[in-house]
């Protein structure tokens, strides 16, 4: 039996700050971008209370709120937002294929450029206080919300160069830091540890994991076992950061696109573009060293140029509209 089916200009997977500033630029060039939304629409930054170092938001504004405003933006020049969910690519390995992608296990679609921003989720702990606080004291990055916690007690979970970072970090505008190792020794680089060691308002616990963390509707402290004696230990906090690590949301690419053993999918320098000719990267999918919604958004407005250029380059232009169908 034949199918429908649909061919458009620029796929777009993801719907967070890179997903969203790319459909802007897209849109605005007449290239007709499909966003597909993924399972959390509007990517991480709907799990932030506040946004705060946003240009543009002199008072902050509220993480959902902020995506809404960049979905209307998008929305405003044409893009057609889909809530759903890519399940399988097939990228065409030549200049000028056609990229194939299933929708929820079923619908197919096919598109002359794609542009993956799928984001990469932060790692925590699995405990259920700790996920019912998120947002409310929990947090999985300092950069982004530290500044919340400025000179109260807080408390960081991890061993390696970016938990010795954020320690680093939060102890410039906290009043004291209490960083938990779950093993007796740190992963950080030598030099992170000098650092770490170097500031008075810093503790470390080692053989330390979180039990639980305590508070109804906010953060209030956490009780700490020891993983060697099994002794538990109470303290006050208002604030916990874990900093154990992200998980690129990659898995449906790896085998066609070429990425690091981390996951991340490697991008030519000072483009988005990948290996495969027509899908570019942008967001968190290809950056693990700044994770911000700014430089997101940054990596989402090249890669809509990007993805503009090779349309030009390969003469699809304006003979397609978002919409089209062929029967297979």
């Amino acid at each position: 039996m034949s199918e429908q089916i649909e061919r458009i200009k620029c796929l777009i997977i993801g719907s967070g700050p890179a997903g969203y500033t790319a459909a802007i630029y897209a849109a605005r060039a007449d290239m007709k971008p499909v966003v597909y939304t993924g399972m959390e629409p509007g990517g991480q930054l709907t799990t932030t209370t506040e946004v705060d170092n946003f240009p543009g938001y002199p008072e902050g504004i509220d993480g959902p709120r902020m995506m809404q405003d960049l979905q209307k933006q998008a929305e405003r020049f044409g893009t057609d937002v889909r809530i759903g969910m890519i399940t399988e690519v097939e990228f065409a390995k030549e200049k000028g294929g056609i990229h194939k992608a299933t929708v929820d296990g079923k619908t197919k679609i096919e598109a002359n450029t794609v542009i993956i921003s799928t984001g990469a989720s932060a790692k925590y702990l699995g405990l259920p206080s700790e996920q019912r606080l998120r947002g409310g004291g929990v947090s999985a990055c300092a950069v982004c919300d530290g500044f919340f916690y400025k000179n109260q007690d807080v408390a960081i979970v991890g061993a390696g160069d970016t938990a010795a970072e954020e320690a680093s970090y939060l102890a410039k505008i906290c009043k004291s830091v209490t960083m938990l190792v779950r093993k007796d020794y740190m992963r950080a680089s030598k030099a992170m540890q000098h650092r770490v060691n170097s500031l008075e308002n810093i503790k470390v616990m080692y053989n330390s994991e979180v039990d639980e963390v305590l508070g109804d509707q906010v953060v209030e402290g956490l009780r700490i076992v020891n993983n060697e004696t099994g002794d538990t230990t109470e303290i006050e906090i208002t604030g916990l950061f874990i900093a154990i690590g992200h998980k690129p949301n990659t898995d449906i690419f790896k085998g066609q696109i070429d990425m690091g053993g981390d996951g991340y999918i490697h991008t030519e320098s000072g483009s988005t573009k990948t290996n495969i000719p027509g899908v570019f990267a942008s967001g968190d999918v290809q950056d693990k060293i700044y994770r911000q919604a700014i430089t997101a958004a940054g990596t989402g407005c090249m890669a809509a140029l990007d993805a503009e250029r090779y349309l030009a380059d390969i003469g699809v232009v304006e003979e397609m509209t978002a919409g089209d169908y062929y029967v297979e």
